[in-house]
């Protein structure tokens, strides 16, 4: 099952990272000017539009629930690569440098999920994508405090990691989906 999972984790990324590629050719990284509140904002409105649309069963826009779930992942990247950058680094980035920043943070958020793979099991594949939408809003909600408390926790894991989480239960979300053809 590791195998399987592994390849269909890889198959969502690369579409992922296909759109944010193409779009960083349209735009440029306009996204650098946003403040992580911002981003964590984005990632928050597509959640709830997901989570609207499986309450509701039915949709008014035509932009479909997996490009929701792309732009949750790729939103939760360019946070992660955000993080990493300063103020001093220039607002626009050209695609060879910012490929293999996308490239670090997705290799290391499939590690954190090949370890929770390992002691959880497959677990997310009995869960309902309903669920585990509910999870991400739950994570954002997390995040939300955390940028609250100026970036502090007492016990609680970092911001870095609830993002990660997040890209992890989007994928998982898009596979069941049926949208990785591994």
């Amino acid at each position: 099952m590791e195998e399987q999972t592994v390849g269909e984790y890889k198959e969502v990324i690369k579409a992922c990272k296909d759109i944010f590629l193409k779009k960083t050719q349209d735009y440029g990284t306009a996204w650098r000017i946003l403040r992580l509140s911002s981003i964590t904002d984005q990632i928050f409105i597509k959640a709830q539009r997901i989570r609207s649309i499986q309450m509701k069963g039915k949709q008014m826009v035509d932009d479909d629930i997996t490009g929701e779930f792309i732009g949750i992942i790729n939103y939760c990247v360019i946070a992660l690569i955000q993080m990493d950058l300063t103020e001093s680094d220039p607002l626009e980035l050209d695609v060879d440098t910012l490929e293999p920043l996308y490239d670090k943070h997705v290799n290391e958020t499939m590690a954190l999920l090949m370890n929770k793979n390992h002691d959880y099991g497959e677990a997310w594949r009995d869960m309902r994508v309903s669920s585990m939408t509910d999870i991400v809003l739950m994570k954002l909600l997390r995040v939300k405090q955390i940028e609250d408390n100026q970036g502090k926790t007492i016990i609680s894991e970092g911001i870095d990691a609830n993002y990660m989480d997040m890209i992890n239960y989007a994928v998982f979300c898009m596979i069941l989906m049926g949208a990785a053809k591994a």
